[in-house]
This record gives structure tokens, C-alpha cells and sequence, in this order.
């Protein structure tokens, strides 16, 4: 089961072109849900979002993808959720911060509380390019009691500049002969460069001195 995950994860290009390939238009679905359960649901952060959007655009410019479909079908699994990941917030936050559970990792709950403290509302759109603080900013923002027509502007503003920027990049670069050669270096270099907002952040608030 591991190895089978690894291998999913490590040859991601490959399984997706072969799934389109094999399933057609049910390639849109398999992509929607893993964007919407990435997002959506707190206990899953760990599913590859960033490296499945370059992937997407990759595929896009070699043709077995249609941008203009992909497209919108990242956005609104992105929108959906974080949609319903606030309402998930919304209702049972105060319960999971009450009871300290394992999970969601209450360390991973600090980290987040500390970006809202820093950047408040923004946070939302900022955690887009955050892994792990992107599926935990929405839950967080509901359990705070955030106004939802506030929150929903973030949430389909990041989701469109996440989506966008991500895919694009595949677009425009998984076609390069070397990023092609050697795409799971490239995706694992995606990953790194989305967790170096998240990194900084926690460096700054484990390191920064209290003001008297």
C-alpha cells in the first residue's frame, strides 16, 4: 500500500497521462476530488496539491489536457473546499481545540492561529501556497467565527491566483526538455519552494524575541 503511494506520488505525470488516457473525461473528476479532499477536508493535507496542478499544466501544453477545462475544474474543487472546510470550522473547531486530538496536529493549529494573528483575513489567500496551512487556514477561519461573505472573497480570490500560478507554471515549463527528464526533481522542487513561506513563518515565531 505504501509502495503503491510512493510510486503514485513519485511518478504522478505518468499515472495521470495514463489514467486520461485509459478513462477519458473521468479524469476531471479523479482531479477535482483529490484537489477538493486536499483542501476540504482538515485531516488530509498531505495529498499532492501543488505537484498535481504543474502536472495538469504540464499535460495542458502537451495536449492531453484542455486548459480551458482543466482550468475551472481546479478552481472550483479549490473554492468547494475550502467552502467546506470553513463550514466544518464552523461547527466543530471549538470541539477539536477543546479536546486537543491528535488530529489536526495542534502545533499545525498554533502555526495557522499565528498566521491569521499576522495577516489576518489575507491569511486565506496567503495559505493557498502554504502546505498543510492551506487545508487548515479555512477550518481555522471558521472556528474563529470569521465573517463567511469576508471569507468567501478570499477563499475565491486565492483559489483563482493559486490555480492559476501553479498550473500556468506547468504549462509553460513541464514542456522543458530537462523539467521533462527529470519532473519528479522538479515536482519534489515545487514542494520545497511552497513550504518555504510556512518554514520562515515558524522560524520567525519560534526565534522572535517578545517585545517587554
Amino acid at each position: 500500500m505504501i509502495a503503491t503511494l510512493l510510486d503514485w506520488l513519485t511518478h504522478f505525470d505518468t499515472h495521470l497521462l495514463l489514467f486520461s488516457q485509459q478513462h477519458g473525461g473521468w479524469v476531471y473528476l479523479l482531479v477535482f476530488v483529490i484537489i477538493f479532499i486536499e483542501t476540504g477536508l482538515v485531516v488530509m493535507p498531505f495529498l499532492p496539491g501543488d505537484s498535481l496542478l504543474f502536472v495538469c499544466g504540464a499535460l495542458a501544453a502537451a495536449g492531453a489536457l484542455p486548459l480551458a477545462i482543466i482550468l475551472p475544474v481546479l478552481i472550483v474543487a479549490a473554492v468547494a473546499g475550502d467552502a467546506v472546510n470553513f463550514a466544518v470550522g464552523s461547527r466543530f473547531g471549538h470541539v477539536t481545540e477543546a479536546r486537543q486530538w491528535r488530529w489536526p496536529n495542534p502545533k499545525h493549529l498554533r502555526m495557522t492561529h499565528d498566521f491569521f494573528d499576522r495577516h489576518g483575513g489575507k491569511t486565506i489567500f496567503i495559505a493557498r501556497f502554504v502546505p498543510i496551512i492551506r487545508t487548515l487556514a479555512p477550518f481555522v477561519a471558521g472556528m474563529g467565527g470569521m465573517r463567511y461573505g469576508r471569507f468567501a472573497a478570499w477563499n475565491v480570490s486565492g483559489a483563482i491566483a493559486w490555480v492559476g500560478a501553479v498550473t500556468m507554471a506547468g504549462y509553460l515549463f513541464g514542456g522543458i526538455g530537462w523539467v521533462k527528464q527529470n519532473f519528479t526533481l522538479a515536482l519534489l522542487g515545487i514542494v520545497v519552494v511552497s513550504l518555504l513561506p510556512g518554514l520562515v513563518a515558524w522560524l520567525k515565531s519560534r526565534f522572535s524575541t517578545p517585545s517587554p
